[in-house]
């Protein structure tokens, strides 16, 4: 009787989420189509607000966000800001005559620095139409400063804080919690320096990791005190010692220093009046509600085109999951846009940590055979590590920012073994019948035998000689040199370049300039499109609500600050074959 119940209850709950989710998305798409061929009236002295508090990725849709009101739920999509959305927007606004200035809004803007630099320099570009640039918070991060210290005048409310004190990485370990459980890591690795497995296998840092860490830190640190020191007109060792010493935590001291000016928000406000000519109030515009106004720049006409094909999140197998990579439709998407009459040369853009070896040497092989027929260029994000360099190595000219994280050039394998969790915690056994000594290995979650682990080491091995040839061959070195910089190291864009693993520094603009150069395309003769197409709310709210992540796991790492790292040894096990990733579980701060 209680099954009964039990069931019938289910039902009734699922029928009325359904229902609720029926009619959510029914006027999600009515709204959408509503607002999809819509052209924003734009009004003359507007002021573009640039709002990085959020999210930022590759390519995002601009339409408006129909389920606005359900961000607190857990399958509500997230309303993220297209970096390619942003650098198209400030492109127009500085020839429009009906925008007179940005307010740049970046207190805790949600993206890399590699990034958040190519926003920079183009924020940097468009100050050169004479037009102003203000930015304004009641608090800033180490990121959202860097930002904005390049506007003109860089505003902090009184009561606020500046977190100046240079950058951090945070890594989380799990060992001691897995003793516990008695689960026990397997681990199979090529690399000094591959440390994506430290997390399950130590409780600090190895020392090799420590030095690689440091290294690529102080690499991006100097890039971004620089770029700082320049803006502000304040010299690096000063910047050094504010950072120190935390000087400029206190708005007032901030002040003193040149690092930012006082002010409330009325009188940020009367600034930007000032500055559009507007007595009344500002006209502020959205990025995404500009990029629905009229174009001011000039259609190209005729039919060429470099198509940018932007490749997102962690290479997960040949099939895509959310916000992942899949080789099944990269090599679809790419093999498209190679046989494309139109599509003169492409550009790869990468933001990618890496993840299936297989699945990475899959693309790499469809990216060889595009370069056979027309020139493809990558252009690095935040990351191309690992699997993602995996791509980027078979490209023709391989273009980073100086901020970018790549390298990691290396192979693992994980394994865990849980037996005795399952045995002495949960009181559950397993029992195996096999027509063969090894018919069970890679299909339980128990111990391997000493040949079980030496088949999964020459495996490793192997994958790791595949990758490091490819690598030399793509970079043009002998293998010994190539191994000599790989080892599953990490470098930013700037040491990579010094290094030879990468040819150009710049941003995705740079890698157009030399796919066209390549295509023999002359400057405003071709149209840049970019694919796979940015899905829509809809698609986004679909895709959130039918993930394989569960609704538990959502619920609880939304309210649990740990939680997230916890489900990821869960997410480890799930991936597919031998790996090819960075260290994973690193937060900058």
């Amino acid at each position: 009787m209680w099954q009964f119940v039990k069931y019938s209850l289910a039902t009734v709950v699922g029928l009325f989420l359904f229902a609720i989710v029926s009619l959510l998305l029914l006027a999600g798409v009515g709204a959408a189509m509503d607002s999809s061929d819509e052209v924003y009236d734009l009004k003359d002295n507007s002021v573009l607000k640039l709002d990085l508090n959020r999210p930022i990725v590759e390519n995002a849709t601009t339409e408006d966000n129909p389920f606005a009101a359900l961000t607190d739920l857990y399958f509500a999509p997230p309303e993220n800001l297209g970096l390619i959305q942003v650098l198209s927007a400030l492109e127009r606004a500085k020839v429009d005559p009906k925008i007179k200035g940005i307010y740049l809004d970046a207190s805790f803007p949600i993206a890399g620095y590699a990034q958040l630099s190519e926003i920079r320099e183009a924020i940097q570009k468009f100050k050169k139409s004479g037009k102003f640039v203000y930015a304004y918070a009641n608090s800033y991060t180490e990121k959202g400063y860097y930002v904005s210290s390049v506007a003109d005048k860089t505003y902090l409310n009184p009561n606020g804080l500046l977190d100046f004190n240079g950058i951090s990485v945070q890594y989380t370990f799990y060992k001691k919690a897995l003793d516990k459980l008695e689960i026990e890591p397997l681990v199979f690795r090529v690399g000094t320096y591959k440390s994506a497995v430290e997390p399950f296998i130590r409780e600090d840092m190895s020392e090799e990791n420590k030095a690689q860490t440091s290294s690529f830190l102080q690499s991006i640190n100097t890039y971004v005190f620089d770029k700082i020191a320049r803006s502000k007109n304040i010299p690096v060792r000063k910047l050094d010692l504010i950072a120190d010493s935390l000087q400029a935590f206190e708005p007032s001291n901030a002040e003193k220093l040149g690092m930012v000016k006082q002010g409330y928000w009325d009188e940020f406000e009367a600034l930007l009046k000032k500055g559009s000519g507007e007595k009344e109030k500002v006209i502020y515009v959205s990025v995404n509600n500009y990029l629905k106004a009229k174009n001011p720049i000039d259609e190209v006409e005729g039919k060429d085109r470099i198509a940018v094909l932007v490749a997102e999140g962690e290479i997960s197998g040949t099939r895509a999951s959310e916000g992942n990579i899949g080789s099944d439709d990269f090599v679809k998407e790419l093999k498209k846009l190679r046989e494309s009459k139109s599509v003169k040369a492409i550009v790869l853009r990468i933001d990618s940590p890496g993840g299936s070896s297989l699945a990475s040497d899959i693309m790499w092989r469809e990216i060889e055979l595009t370069k056979k027929v027309k020139p493809i260029i990558s252009s690095m994000s935040n990351y191309a590590a690992s699997g993602g360099y995996y791509m980027a190595m078979g490209t023709d000219v391989i273009v980073a920012q100086p901020t970018t994280i790549t390298g990691s050039i290396g192979i693992f394998a994980a394994w865990f073994n849980v037996d005795n969790f399952l045995k002495n915690t949960l009181g559950i056994t397993q029992d195996h019948v096999n027509t063969h000594a090894n018919s069970n290995f890679m299909t339980s979650a128990g111990a391997l035998t000493d040949f079980q682990k030496s088949v999964v080491q020459k495996s490793v091995d192997k994958g790791y000689l595949s990758f490091t040839t490819k690598a030399a061959a793509g970079r043009k070195m002998t293998l010994q040199r190539l191994q000599s910089v790989a080892g599953g190291r990490v470098w930013t864009g700037a040491q990579a370049k010094q290094i030879g693993l990468v040819d150009e520094l710049g941003g995705l603009d740079k890698a157009i300039e030399i796919a066209a150069s390549k295509a023999k395309l002359k400057p405003g003769a071709y149209k840049v499109s970019v694919y796979p197409k940015a899905k829509s709310f809809v698609d986004e709210l679909l895709s959130s609500a039918t993930s394989e992540t569960s609704l538990s796991e959502r619920l609880l790492a939304k309210n649990i600050p740990w939680a997230s790292s916890m489900f990821e040894v869960n997410r480890w096990k799930k991936r597919e074959g031998f790996l090819a990733m960075m260290p994973y579980l690193m937060e900058f701060e």
